[in-house]
């Protein structure tokens, strides 16, 4: 598309990265150095896959990039199957296109010196999913209005990255400041809240004072205050947030400079905010500042074509932390991560798969296996190879998978197949194996 095609370039021209465009694989084969990052539009399905694995087959460093029209799924795993860096979802931002090549930068850097790199989120959102475009929708309305939010979600869902991408959005030019309410006591709160003194240790003879600023102030010139846990934030300390809120001006505890305040609140709750609310533990005018503008973060579980480009987001993230070479998951074992049912959600992917990561000798794939040792069966019991062969862990694991898949497929052995990637025949002979009980379709 000539705008998007527009938009994008600027982007990179912007950050002094030079662009070519090409409309065939011929093209781009000709043009392409080993350097060359490269952007394939998946518009064209199979065609340009088969592209992609020809880049790699020719050219494996170069780091490939793919962007699809939302509501395709099944060419976002395809793209992660066949190793492709990051998937970009319709209309493209170049400004995230820039952060991704920035990052993918920073992972080949480490590699090359063994030097890990930070890990540090940003605030690119994965929203290929319905669900995750009804929160770029409600998140686009909050930034225009400049108004404070509350992001709702369940526990691991990802809330801090929609507050972060929020306080991108706003292309706000302060910092992005995070409290957590549960983690210190009311008087800790409210000097990290407000400021204060505190005394500095210089020799055991003199221990002058020295005034601190609060998370207020130093975010207070156009930047973003988010309040993890808002329900232990303690009614005195919303009283004063309150009151500053109010008076648009924040100081220093006991001291006479004031600075004109210019910050956007965004608070997250769960499910205990509803009765927090009814008890009285959160303060009226708080509740009205935030209710006006609340975005609704998804489960995991209603984020299944967000699955695996986040997957394999956390797997490079993870590789690039301890200065190994990217990995790539298989099928099977990217089909199961897909069919477990995170209780807490994304913050759960992303720590099984870094235990799987660092678990992992080397070798560039993820298999079944290696997923196996590290998951939870009926969201309890870990599997663990101490108390059984690896080959029981995985007849029980295959065994409550494919019966899940085939419920979910209302007991169509084809359907079931396709989503397990095996071929029909050998799931007939699994499900006779391990005992299987397929319902009947309805």
């Amino acid at each position: 598309m000539p705008a998007e095609r527009a938009e994008t370039e600027q982007a990179l021209v912007a950050a002094a990265l030079e662009v070519g465009w090409a409309d065939h694989g011929a093209d781009l084969a000709r043009r392409l150095g080993a350097d060359t990052p490269v952007l394939v539009d998946l518009a064209r399905g199979a065609a340009a896959l088969q592209t992609v694995q020809a880049i790699r087959t020719q050219q494996p460093a170069v780091r490939t990039f793919a962007v699809l029209d939302a509501g395709r799924p099944d060419l976002a795993v395809e793209a992660v199957l066949a190793g492709i860096a990051d998937v970009f979802t319709r209309p493209l931002d170049g400004r995230r296109v820039v952060r991704a090549l920035a990052r993918e930068e920073q992972y080949a850097t480490a590699l090359d010196t063994g030097r890990p790199v930070d890990d540090h989120p940003t605030g690119d959102l994965y929203a290929h999913s319905p669900a995750m475009a009804d929160v770029l929708r409600q998140l686009a309305q909050t930034a225009a209005g400049r108004s404070d939010a509350l992001i709702h979600g369940e526990e691991g869902s990802g809330r801090q990255m929609v507050a972060r991408a929020l306080h991108e959005t706003r292309v706000a030019s302060g910092p992005f400041c995070t409290l957590d309410c549960s983690a210190a006591g009311p008087d800790e709160l409210d000097q990290t809240l407000f400021g204060g003194r505190r005394v500095v240790s210089k020799d055991a003879s003199r221990r002058p004072e020295c005034l601190h600023p609060g998370a207020l102030l130093l975010c207070a010139n156009n930047g973003t205050l988010y309040l993890q846990n808002l329900v232990d934030l303690p009614t005195r300390v919303q009283a004063r947030l309150v009151r500053v809120l109010r008076d648009r001006e924040v100081r220093l505890a006991d001291a006479s400079v004031t600075t004109d305040l210019d910050v956007c609140l965004v608070a997250a709750g769960d499910a205990r905010l509803d009765r927090a609310i009814e008890e009285g533990r959160v303060h009226d005018d708080l509740w009205r500042r935030l209710r006006s503008s609340a975005i609704d973060v998804p489960p995991l579980r209603r984020r299944q074509d967000d699955f695996a480009p986040l997957a394999n987001f956390f797997v490079r993230q993870t590789c690039a932390s301890q200065a190994v070479p990217p990995k790539t998951l298989s099928r099977p074992a990217l089909s199961l991560l897909m069919a477990l049912p995170w209780p807490r959600n994304v913050a759960e992917l992303r720590s099984v798969l870094g235990q799987v990561v660092r678990s992992l000798p080397g070798g560039r794939g993820i298999g079944l296996d290696d997923i196996l040792r590290h998951v939870h069966l009926g969201g309890s019991t870990a599997i663990s190879v101490a108390d059984r062969t690896l080959r029981e862990a995985r007849a029980q694991f295959e065994h409550e998978y494919i019966t899940t898949v085939l419920e979910r497929h209302h007991g169509s052995v084809s359907d079931a197949a396709r989503t397990l990637g095996i071929q029909r025949t050998n799931l007939y002979r699994k499900i006779r194996l391990l005992k299987v009980k397929a319902s009947r379709r309805r």
